[in-house]
This record gives structure tokens, sequence and C-alpha cells, in this order.
């Protein structure tokens, strides 16, 4: 039974807030459980590159490169390079393979002839569906066991969490960690 001073609001939050023991649990597994599906998401990458032949990051790589495109926001080697965390000649290395490959396109196509977009090629497309379907449709069949609702809060979650690792990022870096005694 509730005694009602577990959850009692406080004056401009949601009346169902929950104790602040039960938001350092719940944020435990929240990002147990957000991390668990990054390395599950890391090991899907992985087969992506193993049934393709290529190497993990070169994989990483066309993914992003699809996904921008999927999203209608195609990348520039930049924007690639702080995605995957890589200096900007070891992107352009990695973009020379995929070019080489067939997998990835460079393309010139702002009023800016000196702009580069990243376009996957039509030959990895196709692959690329066939690997990714089965993914997506059980996606989608998960999505829709939630009410519109649920789903949008849950959006909310995930896009106050990255504006919240990104305010950080942003942050200075830290220098170094002091000496241990």
């Amino acid at each position: 039974m509730d005694d009602g001073s577990e959850g009692a609001a406080v004056e401009g939050e949601p009346a169902d807030r929950v104790a602040d023991g039960d938001v350092v649990d719940r944020s435990v597994r929240l990002l147990d459980g957000l991390r668990a599906f990054g390395a599950l998401y890391t090991d899907f990458t992985g087969r992506f590159a193993t049934w393709l032949g290529l190497h993990s990051t070169d994989a990483t790589a066309l993914v992003e490169i699809l996904y921008a495109e999927d999203k209608g926001a195609p990348l520039s080697p930049t924007r690639l390079s702080e995605r995957l965390g890589l200096t900007t000649g070891a992107t352009t290395n990695l973009l020379n393979r995929l070019e080489k490959l067939g997998h990835v396109v460079r393309t010139r196509e702002h009023a800016d002839r000196r702009i580069v977009t990243l376009r996957s090629s039509r030959e990895i497309e196709e692959p690329a569906r066939d690997f990714f379907g089965p993914l997506n449709a059980r996606l989608q069949t998960l999505v829709a066991q939630y009410e519109p609702g649920q789903l949008a809060g849950f959006e909310d979650f995930l896009h106050r969490l990255r504006d919240t690792m990104d305010d950080l990022l942003a942050d200075e870096e830290p220098g170094p960690a002091p000496p241990r005694p």
C-alpha cells in the first residue's frame, strides 16, 4: 500500500515522479540497457562487416553513410570523421577503400564545389537492405506493440539523453587524472 511518501509530487514536477533512491536505481538499469544495446548493435555491425568482407570500422562508416542518407542528411567526410572518432587522414584512407570496393561515391553537389558529400553506391543498397531488412522488420513489430504516447516519451527521453551527452562532451576536456598516492 502506498502511503504517499515515496512518490510525493514536488511543485512543478509530475505527481508520479519516482523517489530519489528509485531514480538512481532506474538510471542504473536504463544505462545498463543502453550499454547492452550498444554492444549488441556493435556486434550486429560487426556481422555486417564479416558478411561484406570489410574491416569493422569500414562497415561502421558504411552504416553511418547509409543511415545519414536514409535520414535525408548525407554526411561530409569531416562529419564522418567526427562520427567515427577518426582523424581526417584515417577517414580519407577508409573512404578510398570503400570507394575502390564500389560501396561509396564522393560527390560535389553543392554550389560550393569544395564541399564533398558521401553517398552509398547503387551496388551496396540492395545488399544493405537484405542484411538490415530483418532487423527493420523486427523493430517495426516491436514498435507496434507500444502506444504512441509511450513511444513519444521514449523518443523524448532519448533526445534529452543525447543532448545531455552532447552538452557534457562540449564542456572543456578534463585534464589529466590526479596522481594516485
